[in-house]
């Protein structure tokens, strides 16, 4: 059974192609929640088949991730908190959900845009407290792009060197998050250091 679903999978990735990457990792990136998983893992699996192309895929991934959070960043820039948490109800988008991603957003500041894409319900909904704050769109695009490549890549690569095994992808896919959080880490502490030098640069002159 579960072989079966996953070859539907990939099947179903196959036939939509390089534009249904971009569409399920738009969902994802958005209001919808819709695992990436389901879109780049089966894409780096026909990428190893020679179906695909790996850096198109990759490339597809990221522009996805790009578009649905630069939705969210609409979003609460156009309608404010208060009608976010209004109409999100209606797709289990709870105030309690909001509350962590600010929370997440205010602990972090830029560089939670990044960080973010590597924790759940956090990589869905950062964008939101950064719309709402204004957050440069420059920016907020950097950084996205960023943070999306990175767990996009991780994923893709999975699917291309282990195949459609989902059994055998889980190991490693919990090894590779916890590779990519020590990484984001890193240069979350390394981020931090530098503003905090920089600032005490700029009060000095």
């Amino acid at each position: 059974m579960l072989g079966e679903i996953v070859s539907f999978i990939v099947e179903l990735v196959a036939d939509m192609g390089y534009t249904g990457i971009v569409v399920m990792m738009f969902l994802e990136s958005s209001f919808f929640p819709f695992p990436s998983e389901v879109a780049m893992i089966p894409a780096g699996y026909l990428a190893s088949q020679g179906k695909m192309n790996i850096y198109a895929a990759i490339g597809c991934g990221v522009i996805g991730s790009l578009l649905g959070s630069l939705l969210n960043y609409y979003l609460a820039v156009t309608l404010g908190r208060k009608a976010i948490l209004r109409w999100g109800h209606y797709i289990f988008f709870t105030e309690e959900t909001m509350q962590k991603v600010e929370r997440y957003f205010k602990a972090h500041g830029h560089i939670s845009i990044f960080s973010g894409r590597l924790i759940p319900v956090v990589r869905q909904y950062i964008s939101l407290p950064a719309g709402l704050a204004r957050m440069p769109l420059t920016v907020f695009c950097f950084f996205t792009a960023l943070g999306a490549g990175l767990w996009v890549t991780v994923l893709t690569l999975l699917g291309y060197f282990i195949g459609e095994n989902k059994e055998a992808l889980k190991p490693y896919l919990n090894g590779a998050i916890a590779a990519a959080l020590a990484f984001i880490a890193i240069v979350t502490i390394c981020y931090i250091l530098w503003h905090k030098r920089r600032k005490r640069y700029e009060h000095t002159n």
